[in-house]
């Protein structure tokens, strides 16, 4: 008994730690059990419920898949015995899961035929485990009746896997204690395949779970006579950046691909109606086909979009309406060299100058900017970010004073092992990373630094004091260039980084920017400053003011007019930047790369060089611009200025705020909703962000 209780313990913690859970609705199981059915008649003139024709669920949760296929009469009666007991089989990690799934497939199998054999094509496994050591191996001790199925399984060549696979509960930070588990050979896989096939710089997404299921499914479907995946996951792989490696991959590796986009992306708004699963990010059902006999160089791709503003009911009818995909009209997608499927970039973009040099301070760069930066990410925004100085400080004093702790409590430590028994994952003390993680075992004692409390900018219009130390903050990237320290000035264009969901104007900004200004924000600086030492934010004597404008830009631009200079240019970006024709048009370039510029006509140049100064002095000095006419602030006589969170009188009327309970500002014109950031009105930023709020994992 104790041995069983630590199995469970074990492997319910490694399960709900790694792994993350979704049960899947049973019309979703239906949907795609009636699908691969019918593409298997379709692409191979076979069933599931033909001999030999070996079908695995390798994340089988409570079994749902396994129990409705042989309840869905998809499985002739004749044939239900032979599929039952040697071509279906399934995997689960979790071994509460496990019992619950062995139960409920033999509980429908008894009720069909009144038979009470125990299933034995269960295994309870870690289905990416499988390949990464000789399988016998897996719990033969202990469970020998399981290491027997594990061998059967392996040695079964698979025609058809169908599952919901595990999401990735990729840790937040180190305070979480769960970082995802490394399969070598599975992850090797990956980077010869989706990573060598990706131009992405950050490839870390391509080890997420359900990543790993399309790799570990497609190297285990039966090379020879081919078969079918369905799977249902994320539909990041659809449209994301990183996943461009994958879709590259899924095209040369299958012949057909079948996709169901159910949407439901809750950061996308009301039009992608409700999701399939409760949570917020987008769903879609992928079928992938490898037909041997079909030779393409890239596969039939049929697309289908589920509909607009579809309660996640009403998306359930419409699969139980449809039985199949392919009762389905769909669109055939004709990916182009990038390996985009739904929204493909534009040729007339590549022959724009790109903003950015491929080198940082390469001062031949064909660009527009010699020097950018992402903004900074200090992955403990609670504890480095506050709008008030004194508070600020006591917080970073206090997690500095239990760092300093730890480094004396661990200073008899001797390995990397031992050092890491000190670490207490306690969010109201400090926030670990793998930066004070390093620190720690390299001895550096912290030591606070009042020159690095500095103004900057967290949200758009939203200005907070920040603790800006290469010890507490996690990348820093470039920065100290450009604000080495709050004495020193510049002016910094922040525009959204790769992969922004949303087209969005940009921001400038005269004090150091969080990433998360702008997504994944991108910063573009008027002037750099040279010299500064790496172990701080110090400026040395030797330092100097650079322009950060290319000499080749200037070059071009003074061809059309001598008079224009470095600061004219950037403010020509700025007011650029801000064209709606330019950021509509090119909006799925702008998702997929940094922005590129058109060489402007001596006219525009003036007309948008001009726009970007009278942008900058709007956006810069917004709160010492008065009020437009006819708005009105009633209540301000009486003095009350504190705010708990502001509000809009309802949710329908924008023309009014609530500031608190003496203050309302009235009369509020609808078009200053359109100056849009991000996904929210400059004015909704403001509300958003002007409240007391805390951080409940912060607080002792």
């Amino acid at each position: 008994l104790p041995l069983f209780l630590r199995a469970i313990v074990w492997t319910n913690y490694m399960g709900a730690g790694q792994h993350g859970i979704v049960y899947t609705p049973i019309e979703i199981v239906d949907f795609m059990l009636h699908s691969v059915n019918d593409i298997l008649k379709k692409e191979f003139g076979r069933t599931l419920s033909g001999e030999n024709v070996n079908i695995i669920d390798p994340f089988t949760g409570t079994g749902t898949f396994i129990t409705r296929l042989l309840q869905s009469e998809l499985i002739e009666s004749k044939d239900l015995k032979r599929k039952y007991e040697n071509e279906i089989f399934a995997n689960e990690l979790i071994l509460l899961a496990y019992y619950v799934a062995s139960v409920n497939i033999e509980s429908v199998y008894h009720d069909l035929t009144g038979d009470n054999e125990i299933f034995k094509g269960i295994c309870l496994t870690d289905t990416f485990q499988l390949g990464e050591r000789p399988e016998t191996e897996l719990f033969t001790d202990r469970f020998p009746k399981n290491s027997a199925r594990l061998e059967k399984e392996v040695k079964t060549p698979i025609h058809v896997i169908i599952s919901n696979p595990p999401y990735s509960a990729k840790q937040k930070n180190a305070n979480d204690n769960a970082q995802n588990m490394k399969y070598e050979k599975l992850d090797e896989s990956i980077r010869k395949t989706y990573t060598a096939n990706s131009k992405e710089q950050n490839k870390n997404s391509l080890y997420d779970s359900y990543i790993r299921a399309f790799r570990w499914a497609s190297d285990r479907i039966d090379p020879e006579h081919g078969g079918i995946i369905a799977f249902i996951t994320n539909s990041g792989l659809l449209d994301n950046n990183s996943s461009d490696g994958l879709r590259k991959c899924l095209q040369k590796e299958f012949s057909s691909i079948y996709i169901l986009d159910l949407k439901g992306d809750a950061y996308k708004g009301k039009k992608e109606g409700g999701n399939v699963f409760d949570i917020k990010t987008p769903v879609a059902i992928t079928i992938l086909v490898k037909n041997p006999k079909v030779k393409k160089e890239i596969a039939d791709i049929f697309y289908i979009d589920i509909g607009d503003y579809l309660s996640k009911q009403e998306k359930f009818e419409y699969m139980n309406a449809w039985k199949s995909i392919i009762n389905i009209e769909s669109r055939k997608i004709t990916p182009n060299k990038y390996g985009d499927w739904l929204t493909l970039r534009s040729k007339g973009f590549e022959k724009f100058i790109p903003i950015e040099s491929k080198e940082k301070l390469d001062h031949d760069s064909k660009s527009f900017f010699i020097l950018n930066s992402r903004g900074l990410a200090t992955a403990r925004d609670s504890w480095c970010y506050n709008s008030s100085e004194k508070e600020l400080i006591k917080n970073i004093n206090k997690t500095i004073d239990f760092y300093n702790e730890t480094l004396e409590k661990s200073k008899s430590a001797t390995s990397k092992l031992d050092i890491a028994k000190f670490i207490v994952p306690d969010s109201t003390k400090i926030s670990w990373n793998r930066n004070t993680k390093k620190d720690l075992e390299l001895r550096k004692k912290y030591k606070f630094d009042k020159f690095s409390v500095i103004q900057s900018i967290h949200r758009p219009f939203f200005k907070q004091q920040c603790y800006f130390h290469k010890q507490l903050n996690d990348q820093i990237y470039q920065l100290p260039k450009i604000f080495p320290t709050k004495d020193f000035q510049n002016l910094v264009i922040c525009f959204v980084g790769k992969g922004s969901k949303k087209s969005s104007f940009p921001i400038i900004t005269n004090v150091l920017s969080d990433i998360q200004l702008m997504f994944n924000g991108q910063c573009y600086p008027l002037y750099y400053y040279t010299e500064y030492l790496s172990e701080g934010l110090f400026l040395s004597e030797k330092s100097e003011k650079q322009y950060a404008i290319t000499d080749f830009i200037l070059r071009e631009y003074q061809k059309l007019d001598q008079s224009i200079t470095k600061e004219d240019i950037f403010y020509s970006v700025y007011g650029f930047l801000h064209s709606q024709e330019y950021l509509k048009k090119y909006a799925a370039d702008l998702k997929r790369s940094l922005p590129r510029l058109p060489l402007l006509s001596k006219e525009n140049f003036w007309i948008f060089s001009k726009a970007g100064r009278d942008l900058a002095d709007l956006h810069l000095n917004y709160e010492t611009i008065g009020a437009p006419e006819g708005v009105i602030v009633e209540g301000e006589e009486y003095g009350h200025f504190e705010v708990q969170k502001m509000k809009f009188l309802s949710k329908n009327d924008k023309s009014a705020i609530v500031y608190n309970n003496y203050i309302t500002v009235k009369n509020i014109p609808e078009e200053a909703y359109e100056y849009v950031l991000n996904g929210r009105s400059a004015i909704e930023w403001v509300m958003n962000q002007y409240q007391i709020t805390i951080n409940k994992k912060k607080r002792n």
